[in-house]
């Protein structure tokens, strides 16, 4: 599944994981990726890509652009910014990596970033604002509330439900059937194989809580 485009692009957050959406996008058929980012103008260019303003720049300008993508790391701001783009008319297309697999039975929320060898198989939801990142895999029937980032090389097996705001982290593995809540981490390389409550972080093989003060 790809969703192949023209015209112009903007990301919100010249960050590295900015850079990786702005590729995304050109492999996309982006003709144009215009950066935004609270720090401008301080922060005027990253790579050899100009940043055009802020936030509330972004917004005045926010029909011109054919995408609109928010490349920030941290879950709520990322969903943040979402809604106050949501709420502003913008289009938010979903953007899928072309070596990414994602199911035509699959759903993917507006501004859901699919990256490079990434899996989400069939009648799987992904919520809004997402993240599925480099090679991770998200298997059959999973529902992944908005505002998550699955992180590289984890792994969800049928019918994990991951609430809002979720971070599972890089090399993580999560049994069939398990439920995650809101806000809670993963920690990396950590096997799940109970329920997690809301924010909660687990850590370890198998995953226990602990007290995020001890990270």
């Amino acid at each position: 599944m790809s969703n192949s485009s023209s015209g112009s692009c903007a990301i919100l957050g010249a960050s590295g994981h900015g850079k990786v959406i702005a590729e995304i996008a050109e492999l996309n058929g982006f003709t144009e990726i215009h950066f935004y980012d609270d720090r401008w103008p301080e922060l005027a260019r990253i790579e050899h890509w100009p940043v055009y303003g802020n936030s509330d720049i972004l917004i005045k300008r926010i029909h011109d652009y054919t995408n609109i993508v928010v490349a920030i790391g941290d879950n709520a701001t990322r969903l943040k910014k979402y809604r106050l783009l949501f709420e502003h008319g913008a289009c938010c297309l979903p953007l899928v990596h072309p070596s990414a697999v994602v199911s035509n039975y699959a759903q993917l929320g507006d501004g859901t970033v699919v990256m490079a060898g990434a899996v989400v198989n069939s009648f799987s939801y992904i919520g809004k604002g997402c993240i599925i990142n480099t090679v991770a895999s998200v298997d059959h029937d999973c529902m992944i509330a908005d505002g998550v980032h699955i992180s590289p090389g984890a792994h969800l097996a049928g019918a994990v439900q991951v609430a809002e705001c979720c971070w599972i982290g890089i090399g993580s593995q999560i049994k069939q059937l398990i439920r995650i809540g809101s806000n809670s981490i993963v920690a990396a390389g950590a096997t799940v194989i109970n329920d997690v409550l809301n924010n909660q972080t687990v850590i370890g093989i198998p995953a226990k809580p602990i007290n995020r003060k001890e990270l």
